[in-house]
């Protein structure tokens, strides 16, 4: 009797370990949400930004190898790395230096690996947007490539190149996720739009590149952005129309 209960007890402790290990995505992201290493500014753009719901959406698992494209500050690095670190990978490739000087050296952020340091974006004389010179990401085989708010930094050559960058470091299968201000439906380029896209034209270049669409998000909707004003302008500041796409680099 005393071997039967001791049995049962260790295949309970086992579950409750494989419960533990397989913790939701979304846990993980909260808990991350959570740490004494985020501003007081980062915390307030959780509500707009809406992070473990756009993690979910993209379908982010904890085991996963995930790059993160133009990461910037840091804002959703913050959240990448800690959510990855134990059983998952993450890699911040272009325009990493804010991150591999504030972040390199933080506790828990040891397994963060910056990638493609010799990318090259700017802009040509005269240019309202960044071109993009890279050859490659350096790595193969992952299983996610993430960008916030970036794509409409770079002009075609550079949206191209970023395009080509991410199917190439991507696995069959892999998840292209991408996230924007939007921009009205082939509206000219002008000083109001200048940071914002339009998405018909964003799928299209993405598919160029050889990625499937495989779904659309309206989290980010805003009804009251008419479109009309710069994204940084007091009446749409941190309340922006954005889209949330999902591409797949085909299986065969």
């Amino acid at each position: 009797m005393k071997k039967l209960v001791s049995l049962s007890l260790v295949c309970a402790l086992l579950s409750a370990s494989a419960l533990s290990i397989a913790a939701p995505i979304g846990d993980k992201i909260k808990t991350a949400m959570a740490s004494d290493i985020r501003t007081e500014a980062e915390l307030e753009r959780d509500r707009n930004r809406k992070p473990v719901q756009t993690l979910e959406f993209f379908g982010l698992e904890d085991n996963m190898s995930v790059v993160e494209l133009i990461p910037g500050g840091g804002w959703y690095t913050k959240l990448l790395v800690p959510a990855l670190s134990e059983n998952g990978e993450y890699y911040a490739a272009i325009g990493t230096g804010r991150i591999k000087e504030n972040l390199s050296d933080v506790a828990g952020f040891e397994k963060m690996k910056v990638i493609a340091e010799d990318a090259n974006s700017f802009r040509e004389e005269g240019a309202r947007n960044y071109s993009l010179e890279a050859t490659t990401l350096g790595v193969k085989d992952v299983d996610m490539v993430l960008t916030f708010r970036n794509y409409h930094n770079f002009g075609e050559q550079g949206r191209k190149k970023m395009n080509e960058l991410a199917f190439e470091a991507l696995k069959p299968g892999g998840i292209y996720g991408v996230v924007d201000h939007t921009a009205r439906h082939m509206e000219p380029s002008n000083d109001s739009n200048r940071r914002r896209i339009d998405p018909v034209m964003a799928i299209k270049e993405i598919q160029e590149a050889g990625f499937v669409m495989v779904d659309y998000s309206n989290m980010h909707y805003k009804e009251d952005d008419e479109l009309e004003y710069e994204v940084g302008a007091r009446a749409v500041s941190g309340n922006t129309d954005r889209w949330t796409i999902k591409f797949m680099k085909p299986k065969s």
